[in-house]
């Protein structure tokens, strides 16, 4: 688990994580009235909502029961386990409400970009789902580090990155509760487009072409529009500068005191704002023209970005808006929550959804796969041995229908898992039978008399 804390706390266990916290917490010394010092550690505060129901689950010596250590531990294996995706990505997954769940997905967002995860509960869902950001090293031995939080009222979680990289964001519900639901995960510009009616298609000069035969940089972008078209405020802004200039011409400079940006509007042929005051995201501050030493060319806006003690950005990522559809989840979310087949032999599993990604494994006719979450035309399933991915929905069926009767000769035992250290579920008398529903291994796995399911070892 990762936060704002000051203090370190390990992951491994919630037992060690308040042991830590206790050693290693700032102490206060009281003086009592028979000079004695009394030593008390400083109380634990949450950095989290996350770690508030972790704390809270300790406090309630819930972290030693079997569901507490599965939520820790999912934690664990979402934060270890996260899957890559582009976005925009949507996923439709179900929830147990016996397990403990939690899942991670890895992206990169661009400096200038905000990134959105939203969560969508079915109809007469309702539950918490902790919603929390961390942005990755370069090093796979550094720690993820958190970065921002969902609000508890909202399953809704947006962030800024001040640099390109990658993240990691983790959702995890809270226990006993569960049902379908969906995450959407996206960029969009954190920036309004400048130039009303337009957007990046109408950008004719990019970031850092030569200028004067290589003597300089375009510091900026070129967007081309008809004289008199309505340049607006990329975001709430200060006015710091209208003025007029040889290179510039008809100038415009906004503060973004938010983001500490410094926005430059120039070429314009009208000037609509005064300095010292403020400017909505939308609001006019001129119009395109083509003044300044841009008098030769057609009408434009010349628009740069600038960090004091950084210089010129690419104002692109600011306010290009990519594709933010995901592609439909087009499977069938009956069999969510549920056991499949494949149908064919040598169905490939990957590791993320893309099914031009490399197989992790080649799966048998007849493998039982547990499936728990759709994307686009691919299914996220679980083996029986605990390995997961995805794999095409056309290559499963439901495993209702018996592939055939297996009559059994002397007392069988059906266990819990294909395994010889699996737990003894049901025994079946001779002269009993069985119905085989798919194989993994050498194990079947079979529906009993009783109406039960298991794995039927070939001894």
């Amino acid at each position: 688990m990762h936060g704002r804390s000051q203090i370190r706390i390990s992951r491994s266990s919630g037992v060690s994580r308040w042991l830590a916290h206790l050693l290693t917490a700032p102490l206060l010394v009281i003086s009592l009235s028979d000079c004695k010092e009394e030593i008390v550690p400083e109380p634990y505060v949450p950095s989290t909502a996350h770690e508030a129901y972790a704390y809270a689950l300790q406090q309630a010596h819930l972290d030693d029961t079997a569901l507490g250590k599965d939520w820790l531990a999912a934690e664990r294996r979402a934060m270890d386990g996260a899957v890559e995706v582009a976005t925009p990505f949507r996923e439709t997954f179900f929830i147990d409400r016996a397990k403990a769940f939690a899942v991670g997905y890895r992206f990169r967002v661009a400096r200038g970009q905000r990134m959105e995860a939203r969560i969508e509960l079915n109809e007469g869902n309702s539950f918490r789902m902790f919603v929390d950001l961390f942005r990755l090293g370069e090093e796979t031995e550094t720690d993820p580090v958190h970065v921002a939080s969902g609000a508890e009222d909202e399953l809704r979680l947006e962030f800024e990155p001040r640099r390109d990289g990658e993240y990691l964001l983790r959702l995890q519900a809270e226990l006993l509760r569960g049902g379908e639901c969906s995450v959407v995960i996206r960029n969009a510009p954190s920036l309004e487009f400048p130039v009303q009616g337009r957007d990046t298609g109408a950008i004719l000069s990019g970031f850092g072409v030569p200028r004067e035969a290589g003597r300089r940089q375009h510091h900026g972008i070129d967007i081309f529009a008809s004289r008199h078209t309505p340049v607006v405020a990329t975001s709430r802004a200060f006015v710091r500068r209208v003025t007029d200039w040889k290179l510039g011409g008809r100038v415009v400079w906004l503060h973004d005191r938010t983001r500490n940006l410094h926005v430059y509007y120039a070429h314009l042929e009208t000037q609509q704002v005064e300095e010292g005051t403020w400017v909505e995201p939308g609001e006019p501050i001129g119009t395109v023209g083509n003044s300044g030493n841009a008098r030769t060319t057609a009408p434009h806006l010349h628009f740069g970005i600038y960090v004091r003690g950084e210089g010129p950005l690419d104002p692109y990522p600011f306010v290009h808006r990519p594709d933010q559809t995901p592609k439909k989840v087009s499977v069938e979310l009956e069999r969510l929550g549920s056991w499949v087949r494949t149908i064919v032999d040598e169905i490939s599993l990957r590791s993320v959804p893309d099914r031009r990604a490399p197989s992790i494994k080649e799966l048998d006719l007849h493998t039982p796969l547990w499936v728990w979450a759709g994307t686009g035309s691919l299914y996220r399933v679980t083996l029986p041995d605990g390995l997961s991915g995805y794999v095409t929905a056309r290559g499963v069926e439901a495993i209702q229908r018996p592939l055939k009767r297996e009559p059994i000769a002397a007392g069988q035992r059906i266990f819990d898992q294909p395994s010889g250290r699996a737990s003894v579920k049901e025994r079946i008398e001779p002269g009993g039978e069985v119905l085989v529903l798919g194989q993994y291994g050498e194990y079947l796995y079979v529906e009993t008399p009783t109406g039960g399911t298991g794995w039927l070892s070939p001894d």
